[in-house]
């Protein structure tokens, strides 16, 4: 088993930016991360998306096998280099991974303010504003169409998601200025909380 990072290198930015590079994440600045990805037409394309959720497992696996995710963790396809509209996302380290092909937010509702960071430029983190419930239609990859609802923590993960598969990285969902990484880590230690 890969060893994870050890906790002295958790909060040097330059650091994390590198390993996320050595594992496979397409960093910001790449044009794919700026584009709207690619619907499937399902279920015509099944098998491509399932090779494709399959792969952003494969990249899940790696990063979470270095870098620990107290708080979830979700990636998409444009992360790892693939121009289609397919996310994982899994609330909490215990949880199931959710797999969302073709998603779309069709409604949203409350507000939460909470710190973001994205695997395409781990050095940073940026307090943005989330619907605190949303609800969002994807398609199953035998065609049908699913609504699902999601609240609180994994409703900000699942927007983050969509987000990059819409071509939006929560950079410019802040009007606050980005905190580097260390920054961030004392911060929290000390129990400060978005107001």
């Amino acid at each position: 088993m890969d060893a994870p990072v050890p906790d002295e290198r958790l909060s040097d930015g330059t650091y994390l930016v590198q390993l996320m590079t050595a594992l496979g994440i397409v960093q910001k600045g790449s044009p794919i991360l700026d584009t709207t990805a690619r619907p499937f037409t399902l279920p015509a394309e099944r098998a491509e998306a399932e090779d494709v959720v399959g792969r952003l497992h494969e990249a899940a696996d790696r990063v979470q096998r270095k870098y620990p995710f107290a708080r979830g963790m979700g990636l998409a396809a444009p992360q790892i280099g693939i121009d289609r509209r397919a996310v994982l996302v899994r609330p909490g380290h215990d949880e199931r991974w959710i797999e969302l092909l073709n998603p779309t937010v069709v409604a949203m509702d409350g507000h939460q303010k909470h710190y973001e960071g994205c695997l395409s430029f781990f050095g940073v983190r940026g307090l943005v504003t989330r619907p605190s419930r949303i609800t969002v239609e994807h398609t199953a990859p035998h065609g049908d169409r699913i609504v699902s609802r999601f609240d609180s923590g994994t409703a900000g993960l699942v927007m983050h998601e969509i987000d990059h598969i819409d071509g939006t990285l929560y950079d410019r969902r802040t009007a606050d200025a980005l905190l580097p990484v260390a920054e961030y880590r004392v911060l929290t230690a000390a129990g400060w909380t978005p107001a």
